[in-house]
C-alpha cells in the first residue's frame, strides 16, 4: 500500500489490483491464499462440530445421571407414601376397624388421583404445540419456488 498526499493535504491509500499470476507479499498466489482460507475454514468448522459433539456427550451423561437419581427419588417417595398410608390405615383401625380404615385411605388416594388427572387433562388441553413453527413451515415451499414471490 502506498500513501499519496492529495492537494488538500489529506492522505489517500491506493491498492493496486492483483491479477491471478501476481504474487502477494507472503509469496503465495491469490488462488493459494483462497485455497488455504477454504481449508482453514473447513478445519475450523470440523473442530467446532467435534467440540459440540463432545460437549453434548458430556451434557447427556450428566442429564442421564440426573434422570436416574430422579427415578430413584420417585421410587423412594412411593415407598414413603405406601408406608404412611399403611400407618394411617392401622391408626384409623383403632376407631373404625381395619377394613373401614383401608377403605378410607383408599378413598383419600382416589380423590387425590382424580384431582391430579383433572389438572393434567387441563394442562394437556392448554398445550398448543408449535403454532409459530406451523406457520413458518407453510411458507417454506413457496420460498424455494423461483417463479413465486416470497412472503
Amino acid at each position: 500500500m502506498s500513501e499519496n498526499p492529495n492537494p488538500t493535504g489529506t492522505h489517500r491509500v491506493g491498492v493496486p489490483p492483483l491479477d491471478e499470476h501476481q504474487e502477494t507479499a507472503s509469496g503465495s498466489s491469490l488462488g493459494e491464499l483462497f485455497g488455504d482460507l477454504s481449508q482453514n475454514v473447513s478445519n475450523l468448522v470440523r473442530q467446532e462440530a467435534e467440540l459440540a459433539k463432545a460437549e453434548l456427550r458430556e451434557t447427556a451423561r450428566s442429564a442421564a445421571k440426573g434422570a436416574g437419581l430422579y427415578g430413584g427419588a420417585g421410587i423412594a417417595g412411593h415407598f414413603v407414601l405406601l408406608f404412611l398410608s399403611l400407618a394411617a390405615m392401622f391408626g384409623l383401625a383403632h376407631w373404625v376397624g381395619l377394613g373401614w380404615s383401608a377403605l378410607i385411605v383408599a378413598g383419600v388416594w382416589a380423590i387425590i388421583a382424580a384431582v391430579m388427572a383433572t389438572v393434567a387433562k387441563k394442562q394437556f388441553n392448554s398445550a398448543k404445540g408449535l403454532p409459530k413453527t406451523k406457520e413458518t413451515i407453510k411458507d417454506i415451499p413457496p420460498t424455494f419456488n423461483p417463479k413465486e414471490e416470497t412472503p
